[in-house]
């Protein structure tokens, strides 16, 4: 019998809340303390192990974990050989390239055998191996962004998330390297039994996720207002339209961006419709 399916998640860092509310949203039942590193979920029966970010591509790639939430960057810096199976819309970034402001680069090709400073050195030899450009890397761990001021290197690539710090450094973006999220990812070579649970987690996250920014809207029309009503409404698909018991009335169920409930609730009554509510989705497949 195989051993039980597990699944990592970042025990610390930005990643770690976010990563941890998605996870129990989806089923996963984690209470993380700080200090235990393990915890079972009897829901799914799943192992679920806390790991430092860094680590968990790699842990992802020799087989020790089987699923897990890390940053595509660290997913593509490690060269792992893991699938990622759905972007999870948190822990936004950016790796960049950028010079000090007065720098003439312009593009990639214009540091030809210049130097680059960066904590991602497999990426970045990636990148500039497919423009077909030869710089010297200078691989650095924490404050990438002093290396042009201290004359160790011409450009840097680095993370990113709003670029305010390469402002206060006096640097600018060239262009972007490579564009990151955090991301669920599982190993390669999963066999039948884990990879029907890996799939089945990747689509309840969906889920979840599909449904936050989603509102179930319900009102009662009169039939003489009832085609101005469904009109009125920008629904994923066409409304569901029922008959009430009452005369003359149907109910009207829709799912709309919660963005958009608020521009719709006047006009809808002033359209006639009544007895309006609106609710919060916990799932939705589309």
């Amino acid at each position: 019998m195989s051993r039980p399916f597990r699944l990592a998640l970042p025990s610390k860092g930005r990643m770690h809340l976010p990563a941890v509310e998605l996870a129990r949203a989806a089923g996963v039942e984690v209470e993380p303390n700080g200090r235990a590193l393990y915890a079972h979920c009897t829901q799914w029966d799943i192992e679920v192990l806390f790991a430092r970010s860094d680590d968990i591509p790699a842990w992802t790639a020799d087989g020790a974990v089987d699923a897990a939430v890390a940053g595509r960057n660290q997913l593509v810096e490690a060269c792992s050989s893991a699938r990622e199976l759905l972007p999870l819309g948190f822990g936004a970034c950016r790796l960049e390239l950028a010079v000090e402001q007065e720098s003439p680069v312009q593009a990639p090709a214009d540091l030809a055998g210049r130097r680059v400073a960066t904590a991602y050195p497999e990426t970045t030899r990636a990148f500039f191996e497919r423009a077909g450009v030869d710089v010297q890397l200078v691989a650095i761990h924490g404050s990438v962004e002093l290396a042009p001021r201290l004359a160790a290197a011409e450009a840097i690539c680095d993370l990113v998330s709003s670029g305010e710090t390469l402002r206060q450094n006096g640097l600018r973006t060239v262009t972007t390297v490579l564009e990151s999220e955090a991301v669920l990812l599982a190993r390669a070579g999963l066999d039948e039994h884990h990879e029907r649970i890996a799939a089945a987690l990747a689509t309840v996250m969906e889920s979840v996720l599909a449904a936050r920014n989603r509102r179930y809207l319900m009102l009662n029309a009169p039939d003489g207002s009832l085609d101005e009503v469904v009109g009125l409404l920008p629904g994923m698909e066409s409304p569901t339209v029922l008959p009430l018991a009452r005369t003359g009335m149907h109910a009207v169920h829709a799912v709309v961006h919660r963005t958009q409930v608020v521009e719709l609730l006047a006009p809808l009554k002033a359209a006639g419709a009544s007895s309006i509510l609106v609710l919060p989705i916990e799932n939705l497949v589309p």
